[in-house]
Formats: C-alpha cells, sequence, structure tokens
C-alpha cells in the first residue's frame, strides 16, 4: 500500500482503514511512525503539557482462578501463600496514598472463587468512607462477579457504582481477539464481554481507559484489530479516557521462553496508538514497564499523559521489572523534555 498516502492522509486528519493501520504497522519505521504520531500529539494538545495523576494500584488479592500464561502475580485458590487483604490493610495504604497528595486508588484482584457480591460492596464503601476516587474493577473481574452471583453485568455495576466505584481501568484486554484470549487465557471473558462491560459502564455515566499488552502471542493483524474494536467502541459512547499500551514482560511467567519487546517496538506500538486511535484525546506512556529515560522519549511518539506515580505496584513487579519513580522524577523527566507537568485526576481534570 502507498505510504505516501497514508502519510497524507494521517497528516490531513483523516481516519484510516484497518488495513492502512496494517500496512503502517509492517512497513513504516520508527521515525515515520514517530514524526506522524508526534503530529496527531501537537494538533490534539497544542499547548506543552503533559499530565500525570497520583495514585497508588491495590490489588486486594493474589487468589486467582484465570490462571493467564503471562501471570507472575497470581496463587491458584489451594496455594497457602494466597491472601486477601484485610479492611485495616486496605485503610492504611489508602490514608498513606492521601498523606502523598494522591486523588485515587486503583483497585484491581485475582478473580477469586469464593467471595460474594456483597463482599466487594462492603469493601468499595468501605474505601469510599476514606474520601478518595476509587477505579477500580477490570471487566474480568466484573464479569466474574457477574457468573457467581447470577446478574446480569449492568445489574453488578448498578450495584458496585451505588456502593462507590468511580470508573474502571482497562484491565484484562491483553489483546482483543479470541485466538489470542484462549491460548493465553481461557478462563477469562471474551473479547465481546470485556467490550460489553466497558459498555454498559459508559452508559451508566462511568469513564473507563483502555489498555492493550502486546508483544506475547498475538499477530500485528491482531494488534490492529484490538485498536480497531477500541476505536469502533468508543464512537458509540465516547466513555474512553485514555489509551494505554504496554508490552508483555515474559520473566517468571508460562511464556518466560518469548523474547522482550524491545524499545524500539515499544515506542513503534505507541506510536501506532496514537495514529490509529482517532477518537482517543489521551495516550499514556509506560514507565512501569520501560523505565524512566524511554517513558521520557515516549512523549515524542504520541503520548501526552506520563500516568501515574503507582506509590505501589505489584503485577509487573511480580515479573521482575521494578522500575519506581516519585512525582518530583516524574516531573524533572517530563521537564527534561520540554514540557510542563501537571498533575490531573482519572477524567484529566487538571488539580
Amino acid at each position: 500500500m502507498d505510504m505516501q498516502r497514508i502519510t497524507e492522509k494521517v497528516l490531513a486528519g483523516k481516519r484510516l482503514t484497518i488495513d492502512e493501520g496494517l500496512s503502517l504497522a509492517e512497513h513504516a519505521d520508527l521515525y515515520q511512525l514517530g514524526f506522524l504520531a508526534d503530529a496527531i500529539r501537537r494538533r490534539k494538545h497544542p499547548e506543552p503539557m503533559v499530565t500525570y495523576v497520583i495514585d497508588r494500584n491495590i490489588n486486594y488479592t493474589d487468589i486467582c482462578v484465570s490462571a493467564c500464561k503471562f501471570c507472575a502475580f497470581f496463587k491458584s485458590p489451594e496455594d497457602p501463600d494466597g491472601s486477601v487483604l484485610s479492611f485495616a490493610e486496605l485503610g492504611e495504604k489508602i490514608e498513606e496514598t492521601k498523606r502523598l497528595g494522591g486523588t485515587q486508588i486503583l483497585l484491581q484482584g485475582g478473580l477469586h472463587p469464593d467471595k460474594p457480591l456483597e463482599f466487594y460492596e462492603e469493601m468499595l464503601r468501605f474505601i469510599k468512607g476514606h474520601g478518595i476516587h476509587i477505579h477500580g474493577f477490570s471487566p474480568p473481574e466484573v464479569c466474574h462477579f457477574a457468573t457467581l452471583s447470577g446478574l446480569p453485568v449492568r445489574e453488578v455495576l448498578i450495584r458496585l457504582q451505588q456502593a462507590g466505584l468511580d470508573s474502571i481501568p482497562g484491565g484484562g484486554a491483553e489483546i482483543l481477539c479470541d485466538r489470542v484470549r484462549q491460548e493465553t487465557a481461557p478462563r477469562k471473558c471474551s473479547t465481546d464481554a470485556w467490550l460489553g462491560v466497558m459498555e454498559e459502564a459508559h452508559r451508566l455515566g462511568m469513564r473507563t481507559t483502555a489498555t492493550m499488552m502486546f508483544g506475547h502471542l498475538e499477530t500485528t493483524a491482531e494488534r490492529i484489530e484490538h485498536l480497531a474494536r477500541v476505536r469502533e467502541l468508543q464512537d458509540k459512547t465516547g466513555g474512553f479516557t485514555a489509551f494505554i499500551p504496554w508490552p508483555f514482560q515474559p520473566d517468571n511467567t508460562v511464556l518466560s521462553h518469548l523474547p522482550k519487546t524491545t524499545a524500539c517496538g515499544y515506542l513503534k506500538m505507541l506510536a501506532l496508538s496514537r495514529i490509529f486511535l482517532d477518537n482517543i484525546d489521551n495516550i499514556q506512556a509506560s514507565w512501569v514497564t520501560q523505565g524512566p529515560k524511554i517513558a521520557q522519549l515516549s512523549l515524542f511518539f504520541g503520548a501526552n499523559d506520563f500516568g501515574s506515580t503507582m506509590i505501589e505496584e505489584n503485577v509487573v513487579a511480580a515479573a521482575g521489572v521494578g522500575f519506581r519513580l516519585s512525582e518530583q522524577e516524574i516531573r524533572t523527566l517530563v521537564q527534561g523534555a520540554g514540557r510542563v507537568p501537571r498533575q490531573r485526576t482519572m477524567d484529566y481534570t487538571l488539580v
């Protein structure tokens, strides 16, 4: 396919087809993709600002029946080392987050086989008592709650929302293509189910994020299929605030034989996300997997957001990746790239 024509189309602000997206992914080099992604980022965000959020990842349990091949964090239900956080532990983590200027917590956990929906409602009410935004329960968790309770997804979401859930993270998307999902996580919800949770949440007035974990068993065409499914839902609801692509970390997982995505491979995918997802305003850098320098570079490859300070992060850390950044370090990196750092909330309101 004619790269010149695709380039002109992107620069004119026109939407790419799936075939054009695939052509870019397969034939454009790092510089071309970076140039196009940066042009779009400048158009959408003319001011030289990079946002970030102060929050903490709280994993309320590592007990999980899903046993995904890419996960180094989970414990099986019969593992004596598996645990569920007590409300007292939750309270301590939240108060520490607030002392550090945190505005939200990211609440996610394994698919626990025995906890009723009421347990999660009680947890939400307890957390809400601490006066903080709850960005919690990815679509596979919501589907799991629905299955265990015998209730429709919409009913589960209404109950969680009434108990204090504010917004939903894009976890568990991995690759939104059922072939890949069957290969890597056969017990997790399907592509349509993941998108269905997000659509219902958007209809109930909740904002959510979308993610992609790439660089494992998917093809390039399946990556584009993932972007296309996200873009299609965003056309319908407009409920996604941001898109976060990040590369699979193979260490300590069943897929540890796979090679790691290179920094170049990451930046290309990041740029492609910015180019293809013309209806999502914010693209987030993944310093948690890439480290500070590549995250800084990503600001020139389409990213306008530095994500979270992640006062705590356990899932990627379980795969042996341990980058940590304080709020001050994030601000310094952003300024080093010639941009102005600004703290935000989940919906991109500036603090």
